[in-house]
């Protein structure tokens, strides 16, 4: 008698099914923050339903979300609030992190910053440029956020994208280092490249 394993024979096709993924909205989210199944430490954003861990984040990180902030707060002064690492709530499913964002000056109480209230966001990204592009950049362009920089140190580029239209933007622009430019969103916001990337 061989041992091993006995061949399985039916007439009928299998069927795999494919288990349906449980999507989660802003407020169930929220209520397992404060049932303790999230923690305050853990690094995690709700992006179309689902819980995505985040990026570790590196010391050249740190640094270039400092001198942004550094740079933007001073211009922002009593006009705006520069919101660093904090949560923005875009719809019922999406309430991302971004490292910056610039948003209206009032009194949030218990809500968070939404569409309507940002000026632009800005993603420093190395390790997470490709779900800052394809995956954040394009729901910012559908919430109508009117100016996006997406900070890319492993190039030590910006990405500018401007007049948000569907899922993209109409205008996108390259800063390399040695460059100045303009905020289109930030009246009197100018810089260059390397005061970004230090």
């Amino acid at each position: 008698m061989t041992s091993g394993i006995l061949p399985f024979k039916t007439s009928q096709p299998l069927e795999i099914s494919v288990l349906a993924r449980k999507l989660f909205t802003v407020h169930e989210y929220h209520r397992m923050g404060e049932a303790g199944i999230l923690h305050e430490d853990d690094r995690v954003e709700l992006i179309e339903g689902e819980i995505v861990e985040m990026s570790p984040v590196g010391g050249r990180h740190v640094s270039c979300v400092g001198r942004l902030t550094r740079i933007i707060s001073r211009v922002a002064g009593e006009r705006y609030l520069v919101n660093v690492q904090s949560p923005i709530r875009l719809n019922d499913h999406w309430e991302p992190q971004p490292d910056l964002a610039v948003v209206r000056d009032r009194d949030y109480g218990d809500t968070l910053p939404g569409p309507e209230d940002i000026l632009f966001l800005i993603e420093v990204a190395d390790t997470s440029l490709a779900h800052d592009k394809n995956v954040k950049l394009p729901f910012y362009a559908r919430s109508g956020i009117p100016e996006v920089w997406i900070v890319d140190l492993t190039t030590d580029t910006i990405e500018r994208h401007m007049e948000p239209s569907g899922s993209d933007y109409r205008l996108t622009e390259k800063v390399r280092q040695g460059d100045t430019f303009e905020s289109t969103a930030l009246t009197g916001l100018s810089l260059r490249a390397d005061a970004v990337f230090g």
